[in-house]
């Protein structure tokens, strides 16, 4: 579970994202820091026994920084009002897919995949779902799946227009072959993230996702 404290430093930061706040309130975004990743220590420690591709991975480097990066943003606040972390086979920044934790009030989600990974990496795991569709339909399209996700993330913002080249524009796929991200998310409310069984509900949400996390990486360790 994480404090009530974590989340209140987060809506507090929302209302007053500037330099002077934060650093005034320096103390705060530590304690919530520092509360936030021994969740995720948490989390690896439970879940590395299921998955022993991210069971050395540490926290504090999986967790983003709170600085946003403006260099290129109309968008000049330099703080995130957010909290997240990747818990990835490699490391954060690796070319693998993983699991994320993304801590928010009011929009917080777990869940994971792969995002907008680059061209060799994207087509191998077209390659993948077209090769292995009725494997990769059995993993998203479960019961399980379903239950927890609902389906993968498909918006426009992720999703191309048309089937890529190579592939059939009429292949069963074809919802899946447009995506350049293939991820899942489950919403979790305010009240989630100070419950107790805050750690065992992310489990389960990365237990589900990891046919689909081991599928995508099955391909990724053929990429040249």
């Amino acid at each position: 579970m994480l404090q009530p404290s974590t989340l209140k430093f987060l809506k507090d930061l929302s209302k007053n994202n500037n330099k002077p706040w934060f650093d005034a309130h320096r103390k705060q975004y530590e304690d919530a820091k520092k509360d936030f990743e021994s969740f995720i220590q948490s989390v690896i420690d439970k879940y590395g026994l299921k998955d022993d591709t991210i069971r050395d991975q540490e926290a504090k480097k999986c967790v983003f920084r709170i600085n946003r990066d403006i260099r290129f943003s109309k968008d000049k606040t330099p703080y995130k009002n957010n909290m997240g972390a990747s818990i990835n086979r490699g490391g954060r920044k690796s070319i693998f897919a993983g699991y994320y934790f993304h801590c928010e009030p009011g929009q917080s989600f777990v869940g994971g995949g792969i995002w907008m990974p680059m061209p060799p990496e994207m087509k191998k795991v077209r390659q993948e779902i077209d090769y292995c569709f009725d494997e990769f339909k059995k993993i998203v399209q479960s019961k399980k799946f379903t239950t927890v996700y609902g389906d993968l993330y498909k918006e426009e913002d992720i999703s191309l227009s048309r089937v890529p080249a190579g592939f059939d524009k009429d292949h069963p796929a074809a919802d899946y072959l447009k995506l350049k991200s293939w991820i899942a998310m489950q919403s979790l409310k305010d009240a989630d993230l100070t419950a107790k069984d805050l750690v065992k509900k992310t489990i389960t949400a990365f237990e589900t996702l990891q046919p689909m996390v081991q599928f995508i990486n099955r391909a990724l360790d053929n990429v040249e």
